[in-house]
């Protein structure tokens, strides 16, 4: 098994920035793209960023590109998400997921585990 957990959520003003980290621990050996995704109240789980095992592939909703960035440490069992210029409808509970696989997929039900969230609010 592998566990993740989330962590840097809170409180920030439009316009501001926050840092997610995720750790991961456990069988870490058997994990290889991860990835961001987001829910905000009332809506679907949505896919942010993802990255592959060598951080040479990392995709971006169109939504937060240029304003997020997803990287990871292998060395540490960490990812990362820095988030610049934040909006209101940025507002969600984030969580990090892990693949089994390479394919730093837009898909949630292509990762395997998943941690329970942090929540980001952004005000207006």
């Amino acid at each position: 098994q592998v566990q993740l957990v989330e962590s840097g959520g809170g409180l920030v003003q439009a316009g501001g920035s926050l840092s997610l980290s995720c750790a991961a621990s456990g069988r870490t050996f058997s994990i290889y793209a991860m990835g961001w995704f987001r829910q905000a109240p009332g809506k679907e789980r949505e896919f942010v960023a993802a990255i592959t095992w060598s951080s040479r592939t990392t995709p971006y909703a169109d939504s937060v590109k240029g304003r997020f960035t997803i990287s990871r440490d292998n060395a540490k069992n960490m990812m990362y998400l820095q988030m610049n210029s934040l909006k209101p409808e940025d507002t969600a509970v984030y969580y990090c997921a892990a693949a089994r696989d390479n394919t730093p997929s837009f898909a949630a039900t292509m990762y395997y585990y998943w941690g329970q969230g942090t929540q980001v609010t952004v005000s207006s």
